[in-house]
């Protein structure tokens, strides 16, 4: 073999081992996911169906190797699971449950008392009149110790309470009409005995808006004063790319994690389409406006694309900054076509918020979270 020989032979090897080795790093980052690279900062998750869990496939196996936390998107609120006093529906979170102990996941159960998704008659009594106090209170005592006795030791957190604040009093439902507010401590005691090892959880959205977030921490104040246990504080992370100012989320992480709290990110996803809340009551009448709210049905361009990377990597940056009081970080779904953006807050949008296009395949963004940790 002569030395051009001898050269050309070579560098075809080492072409070839260096193509073997691009194949195999590219194989392994498929196998790992992204929750491998945050594995020492904070659980990476998702939110899955009943409909996933029956029939998800090749979806389910997504999310077995991209995540290590899971959040049932309905099952576990009040009216999926107990639609009216005598009546468990059992079967759809216990299959939840189960993928989660087989692929150890963190398991999040959402959630335990809410105003909305839950049965009117809750609040009625047996002659259909409004039901005592005493009454709604031991309907919530039945809820929570059953569903979160039945888990125990399994689901390791629970959003005990959802929005019961808004910007700057407790919100006027009917948990807060009929018993007070003090039903968000009773909620809170009631999981506690029902599992005295799970997370508690406070969650909420507009978290990064500074009368919520005073409101907030008035109350954490006020329940760690009295031994009420609570013990951490759920963002929703419903973002756009241009709302909020990332420096008002952070404001809101830190005062969170001041207070001894663990913060979690719990309904993360992060909105390209323009909206203008103060139009909303004309949508249905006016096609333009509807029509101006939808500019990208035929894809996302390429800029768009990169604002939403760059959005991603700042909102995780802070995320990072403040990891030893971040528990979690779970996005409101899975890939593109499945997020409920497409239908909020006018059906038929086209959304694209989520880390995976709508063939399922990884995004700008994914790639820019993932070069954030290498």
């Amino acid at each position: 073999m002569n030395r051009r020989n001898f050269i050309g032979t070579t560098s075809l090897a080492v072409a070839g081992i260096t193509a073997l080795k691009t194949q195999a790093f590219a194989a392994a980052v498929k196998e790992m996911g992204i929750a491998e690279y945050y594995k020492d900062d904070f659980y990476i998750g998702t939110a899955i169906s009943g409909r996933l869990l029956n029939n998800g496939g090749e979806l389910l196996e997504l999310v077995k190797r991209e995540f290590n936390s899971i959040t049932a998107e309905n099952e576990f609120k009040w009216s999926s699971i107990q639609p009216d006093d005598d009546t468990w529906r059992f079967d759809i979170p216990d299959k939840f449950v189960e993928f989660g102990l087989e692929n150890n996941m963190y398991m999040l159960g959402h959630c335990l008392v809410w105003h909305s998704q839950v049965p009117r008659s809750i609040f009625r009594d047996a002659d259909g009149n409004e039901i005592s106090k005493e009454g709604l209170l031991k309907r919530m005592e039945n809820h929570i110790g059953t569903l979160v006795g039945r888990y125990k030791g399994k689901v390791q957190a629970w959003d005990v309470v959802n929005e019961a604040i808004e910007e700057k009093a407790w919100r006027n439902s009917p948990w807060t009409r009929i018993i007070g507010k003090e039903f968000v401590e009773r909620a809170f005691h009631l999981a506690h005995e029902a599992d005295p090892d799970a997370h508690l959880i406070y969650n909420d959205y507009n978290m990064d808006q500074k009368g919520k977030r005073d409101q907030v921490v008035e109350m954490i104040r006020d329940f760690k004063k009295r031994g009420v246990p609570i013990h951490g504080i759920g963002l929703q992370g419903h973002i756009a790319l241009d709302n909020p100012e990332m420096s008002e989320f952070e404001a809101s992480v830190k005062a969170y994690a001041d207070e001894g709290m663990k913060v979690h990110v719990t309904e993360l996803d992060i909105s390209v389409l323009p909206y203008d809340w103060g139009r909303t009551a004309e949508i249905s009448t006016n096609r333009e406006y509807a029509e101006s709210l939808n500019p990208y049905k035929d894809g996302m361009p390429k800029k768009v694309a990169k604002q939403l990377a760059k959005r991603y990597v700042d909102l995780f940056k802070v995320l990072l900054k403040y990891k030893e009081s971040v528990e979690r970080v779970t996005f409101w779904g899975i890939s593109d076509d499945m997020s409920w953006k497409n239908n909020f807050p006018m059906r038929g949008r086209t959304d694209y918020p989520l880390l995976f296009d709508r063939e399922h395949k990884p995004k700008l963004c994914y790639d820019a979270l993932v070069k954030l940790k290498k």
